[in-house]
C-alpha cells in the first residue's frame, strides 16, 4: 500500500482500547479479553491516504463472542473533524487511524461501489432492479443511534451500516425488500445493500434506503402531546391543539396496512396459541422474577394469564415487525412510515426472523403509549402529582384505543378481542421493560411494575 497502515496485531491492540467509548458498541459491560482482525478489504490507496473496511472479532472474559464491522480511515495527517473520531495516537512510521464513516471520501467510496453493484473482494454491493443512485450525492453521518451508523446521501439516500454482525440475513432488509416489492406505502422504499460470507452463509453488513425529509419521530410528538396535557390542567385532551389521538388512530391503520403487505409477501400460517412463544414468555419471568423482587410477587398472577392465553385456540401468524414502538415510527406530513425492522436486539438474527402473531406489535405500541404518558412523571419527580397521575393515565388509554381502533379499521377484527393474547403479550413486554430498567435506569422500575400489576388484576 502507498500509505503505511498498521499491522493486523497493531490494529488489533488500538481496537481495544477504542472500541468501548464508542455508543454503538454493545459490550461496555464487559471485559475485552482479546481483539481479533479477520478481514481487511481496501477501499482505497493514495498518497497519504488509505481506507479499508474492518471485520473483527471480539472474544470478553465472560460470555459470548461478538463481531463488528468498522471501516476505517488512515491519514498522515488528520483534520480537526477527524480527530474527534480517531484511533489512539500510533507509531511514528504508520499511518493514523479513524472511523471512516465520518469521512466524506469514504463515504463517496461506498456509494460509487453502491451504484455499480461492486464485489469488493468479499464485500458484494447490491441495488434493486431499476435504482438509480446519484453519485453527485455528498454523505454526512447522522450519528444519532445507539447500535448502527446511518449516513445520509444529499436529500435522497440514507445507508445504514449494522455495528455488531450477526451472521444471517437482517430482517431489516429482508422485510424492508418484502414490502417495497409489494409497494407498500408505509416504509421507506429500500435501494439497495451490502452482504458477505461468514462461515458460508450470506450475511447483511448494511442497507440503504430512501431517506425521508421533515419528519417527527412518534416518540417526540407524543411527549409533546403530553407535555402540553399537563400545562393546560382545565382542558380534555380532545381540547387541545396537540391532541395525539387523531395521529395514533391513522398509526394503528398504518401498522395494519404493513401487517396486510407482510402476509401479502410472505405469507401467513394458523397456529394454536399454546403453540406460540408462551413457553419462552415463561422462561423470561421466571428469569426476571430471580433477578427482581418485585416481579416475583407478581408472577403467579403473570402465569395465570399466560396460561389463559395458551387457551385461546388457533391465530394466525407470520413476519412482523419485532421491536414496535413509538420511537420507530415517522410521521411526514402526509402519513406515517414504519423503520428499523431489525426486531429485538436481545435476540438472535433466527429468532427475529421466525413468524409471530400480529399482536406483539399491537402490544408493542400498547406499552411505548404507557411510557409516553407516564414518561414525564417520574418516581421521585415534583411533577408527579395525583391530578398529573390521573391525567396521564387518561392520555393513555385515549391513545391506545384511538391506535387500536385505527388498527381495526383497516384489518377488520379488533385487536382487544384476543384480549388474553394481547395482554399476554403486554406483560412480556413489560417483563422485558423491567429487567432494562433495574438494570440500566432504577429509577424507572415502577412503570413496568405498574404496568404489571394492571395487566395482571384486569
Amino acid at each position: 500500500m502507498t500509505t503505511p497502515v498498521p499491522s493486523d496485531e497493531q490494529l488489533a491492540v488500538d481496537l481495544r482500547s477504542w472500541l468501548p467509548s464508542q455508543r454503538w458498541f454493545s459490550g461496555k459491560d464487559r471485559t475485552i479479553a482479546q481483539v481479533r482482525v479477520v478481514l481487511r478489504v481496501p477501499l482505497l490507496d493514495e498518497e497519504g491516504f488509505a481506507a479499508e473496511h474492518v471485520l473483527v472479532e471480539v472474544d470478553f472474559d465472560a460470555g459470548p463472542q461478538q463481531r463488528y464491522q468498522i471501516p476505517l480511515g488512515f491519514r498522515t495527517h488528520l483534520s480537526d473533524p477527524l480527530l474527534t473520531w480517531s484511533l489512539p495516537e500510533p507509531p511514528s512510521d504508520v499511518a493514523a487511524g479513524y472511523d471512516g464513516l465520518h469521512d466524506p471520501e469514504i463515504l463517496a467510496r461506498y456509494l460509487t461501489a453502491l451504484a455499480g453493484q461492486e464485489d469488493l473482494g468479499p464485500l458484494a454491493f447490491r441495488t434493486l432492479p431499476d435504482v438509480t443512485i446519484d453519485l453527485a450525492d455528498t454523505g454526512r453521518s447522522l450519528g444519532v443511534e445507539q447500535s448502527n451508523t446511518s449516513v445520509v446521501y444529499g436529500e435522497s439516500l440514507l445507508f445504514k451500516a449494522f455495528r455488531q454482525v450477526e451472521v444471517g440475513i437482517n430482517p431489516d432488509v429482508e422485510l424492508h425488500r418484502a414490502l417495497s416489492e409489494v409497494g407498500c406505502e408505509h416504509v421507506a422504499a429500500l435501494r439497495g445493500w451490502v452482504e458477505t460470507k461468514i462461515d458460508g452463509e450470506t450475511t447483511t453488513l448494511g442497507m440503504a434506503q430512501e431517506f425521508v425529509e421533515n419528519a417527527a419521530d412518534g416518540w417526540s410528538m407524543a411527549l409533546v402531546s403530553v407535555r402540553d396535557l399537563f400545562a393546560e390542567a382545565d382542558l380534555h385532551a380532545a381540547e387541545l391543539g396537540s391532541d395525539f389521538a387523531g395521529d395514533a388512530e391513522r398509526l394503528g391503520a398504518a401498522v395494519a396496512h404493513v401487517h396486510a403487505d407482510l402476509a401479502a409477501s410472505l405469507g401467513t400460517e394458523e397456529r394454536q396459541a399454546s403453540d406460540l412463544a408462551i413457553d419462552e414468555m415463561r422462561a423470561r419471568l421466571d428469569a426476571a422474577a430471580e433477578a427482581i423482587p418485585d416481579i416475583a410477587e407478581y408472577r403467579d398472577g403473570v402465569l395465570r394469564v399466560y396460561d389463559e392465553a395458551a387457551q385461546a385456540g388457533p391465530t394466525t401468524i407470520q413476519r412482523v415487525h419485532g421491536d414496535l414502538h413509538l420511537g420507530q415510527v415517522l410521521r411526514t406530513p402526509w402519513k406515517w412510515l414504519l423503520i428499523d425492522f431489525e426486531g429485538e436486539p436481545v435476540k438472535s438474527v433466527a429468532d427475529r426472523r421466525k413468524p409471530d402473531s400480529p399482536l406483539r406489535d399491537v402490544a408493542g405500541m400498547l406499552r411505548s403509549f404507557d411510557y409516553a404518558g407516564h414518561h414525564l412523571l417520574g418516581e421521585k419527580s415534583p411533577n408527579r402529582t395525583h391530578q398529573r397521575e390521573f391525567r396521564a393515565s387518561e392520555w393513555v388509554e385515549r391513545n391506545s384505543s384511538a391506535f387500536c381502533d385505527g388498527y381495526a379499521a383497516v384489518t377488520g377484527t379488533d385487536p382487544r378481542a384476543s384480549s388474553a393474547l394481547l395482554r399476554a403479550y403486554e406483560l412480556d413486554k413489560a417483563v422485558y421493560e423491567a429487567v432494562y430498567e433495574a438494570r440500566h435506569r432504577p429509577s424507572w422500575l415502577p412503570l413496568p411494575l405498574s404496568a404489571i400489576a394492571r395487566l395482571v388484576a384486569h
